[in-house]
């Protein structure tokens, strides 16, 4: 499966990785940025890899043990590579785990995968028929469909303005409840695209289901709840001069990483490494649109 990581170079810079430390990916994925810290890690390093989606690290798991046993070395000689735990969690399961700890870095990249985005059947995405699930973890937790035929009207428009900044949001909510049920997610981005025509040029510019899409994906998979508590967590897992890497692709996220670091700085937990956020050049954007939305900032536990 293709995937491209966001920012890899920048990321991986960033996390100043320290040959034989401990690191954490909370958000695994595919591998790809995984697997660039597993090859500067080395032994007798440990990296600790956790995703909320299993089928993403069943292919993480794959790829990292066929990264291993690509390397090249020398005659009868195993390949430096460091102790690697994939874990079913989510990220924010960080901020429960009280034991002591002595992180060298910490990398989360909250985008969706292309594992998430292109299949149908796991609802997510507007441009093909499938399933309202829009679960990371489609073991567990309420689905999309849930969400959309089960919530009140009013309840409904506060999620989709606080979660997809859509200024529509009532009348959207009202035309969802008026055409329930609802069972697909074209059937979902026909009733928004309705209710929720673009008046502009500047809306012109991204389809109508977009910022309620969004809305009910981090309702359903408390993603912002989740980040909060990772955040949260960090100064306490992060040994002195342990880096801190979040790499966000909306406002909502950004917002939140911005303004826990700054924070931080306040407390005399963090320096940062990042003043303004950094973005994606040209090159990249070419090649992998999706890092058009991009942002990484990053800091250094003091």
């Amino acid at each position: 499966m293709s995937h491209v990581p966001v920012l890899l170079k920048e990321a991986i810079d960033f996390l100043a990785i320290q040959r034989g430390g401990t690191y954490i990916d909370a958000t695994v994925g595919l591998g790809g940025h995984s697997f660039e810290i597993a090859r500067r890690l080395g032994a007798p390093g440990h990296l600790i890899g956790l995703d909320k989606d299993p089928g993403a690290l069943d292919i993480a798991r794959e790829r990292l043990v066929v990264g291993r046993s690509s390397l090249v070395v020398g005659q009868d000689q195993q390949p430096d590579w460091p102790l690697i735990t994939l874990l079913h969690k989510s990220f924010a399961e960080v901020a429960y785990d009280q034991r002591p700890t002595a992180i060298d870095g910490l990398l989360a990249d909250l985008g969706m995968s292309s594992l998430q985005l292109n299949d149908p059947a796991r609802g997510f995405s507007f441009q093909a028929e499938g399933p309202l699930d829009m679960r990371m973890n489609p073991q567990a937790g309420q689905t999309a469909e849930q969400v959309v035929n089960q919530v009140d009207e009013v309840t409904l428009a506060n999620l989709i303005y606080e979660f997809g900044e859509e200024r529509r949001s009532r009348r959207i909510a009202r035309a969802i409840v008026r055409s329930r049920p609802i069972r697909s997610t074209a059937q979902l981005a026909d009733v928004i695209s309705a209710a929720a025509r673009p008046m502009n040029q500047a809306e012109r510019r991204i389809h109508p289901a977009t910022r309620t899409f969004q809305a009910i994906r981090i309702f359903v998979n408390n993603e912002l709840r989740d980040l909060r508590a990772l955040l949260d967590a960090a100064p306490r897992v992060l040994k002195p001069g342990g880096r801190l890497v979040i790499i966000s692709f909306h406002s909502l996220e950004d917002r939140i990483v911005k303004d826990a670091l700054r924070e931080g700085v306040k407390q005399g937990n963090y320096k940062l490494l990042t003043k303004k956020p950094v973005t994606a050049g040209e090159e990249e954007i070419d090649s992998n649109p999706r890092s058009r939305s991009a942002k990484l900032r990053a800091a250094e536990r003091v």
